[in-house]
């Protein structure tokens, strides 16, 4: 029996993180989606989870974001098989997803996987999915409290704000990557292979942190270029590629709209300093 079957079956509400307490006081599956999609991060920053609602259906997605030597596929299996489980507190013992889905290969049997979701089992697919239908998501439990589901949010909400305060942010990793790397070709598929997201979802990240990699990318360019004007001679035209500008004349008019001067002037003011 795999591992994450017998996780699975040992999960109870009693041993849950408040994460699991709000999830169980939700008024309906896309509630707890959505509350999952958002809290997350208090139980594991190892990965990502979204809520997709095409059509009428809806995809709860699981992106780990952490490479395969941290993330083992049983891992990301016990994370769906608990996302299930969890469904089931809301929708009945008795609920099925329409699909599940994983992005790596199956190894063992196919059974343990039929026989806990419940539904068609799919491997090598772009995501790690849960597929279920729209009325399922939307309807609502017979017994909610909002009182009792409030309560868990704002607890929820104060520790997301604590741990946001410590961890340091999508747009402080993106500068710290730039800073380290080569302007010249520099693309937002760098940063993001890093962080095992898409670049859809570090765009979105950055901007929901209020830039974006246009804006760091042309504050890393400004900073690559006063240091090279600072302790180097070399001319401008060699100074542009290293910055990902196509020339001398790009350099000039970027370089002018930063400081409010030509690199030229810049350069001479602060050998001047010196």
């Amino acid at each position: 029996m795999p591992a994450w079957v017998r996780f699975r079956r040992s999960s109870r509400p009693d041993g849950l993180h408040i994460l699991g307490h709000l999830i169980l006081t939700c008024a309906s599956l896309a509630d707890a989606a959505r509350a999952a999609e958002r809290y997350h991060p208090l139980v594991s920053q190892a990965g990502t989870v979204t809520l997709h609602r095409p059509g009428g259906t809806g995809h709860i997605c699981y992106r780990p974001t952490v490479g395969p030597p941290a993330m083992h596929p049983q891992q990301v299996e016990a994370v769906l098989s608990s996302m299930v489980r969890a469904a089931r507190w809301i929708a009945g013992d008795d609920w099925t997803p329409l699909a599940v889905s994983f992005a790596h290969p199956r190894t063992g049997a196919a059974e343990p996987y039929t026989r806990v979701f419940g539904c068609p089992v799919a491997f090598g697919a772009p995501e790690n999915a849960i597929t279920v239908a729209g009325e399922d998501l939307d309807r609502r439990r017979p017994l909610y409290d909002p009182a009792l589901n409030g309560l868990h949010r704002a607890y929820a909400d104060r520790l997301l704000h604590q741990l946001s305060a410590a961890a340091p942010t999508v747009t402080e990793r993106v500068r710290q990557w730039l800073e380290h790397t080569a302007l010249g070709d520099a693309g937002p598929e760098g940063p993001a292979r890093q962080l095992n997201l898409s670049v859809r979802t570090l765009r979105r990240a950055l901007h929901a942190e209020g830039t974006s990699w246009r804006a760091l990318l042309d504050t890393a360019r400004h900073r690559r270029a006063r240091r090279l004007l600072e302790t180097t001679a070399l001319p401008l035209d060699r100074i542009a590629p290293l910055i990902g500008l196509s020339g001398a004349t790009a350099l000039v008019r970027a370089f002018t709209r930063w400081e409010g001067m030509p690199p030229g002037a810049y350069r001479s003011r602060h050998r001047g300093r010196g």
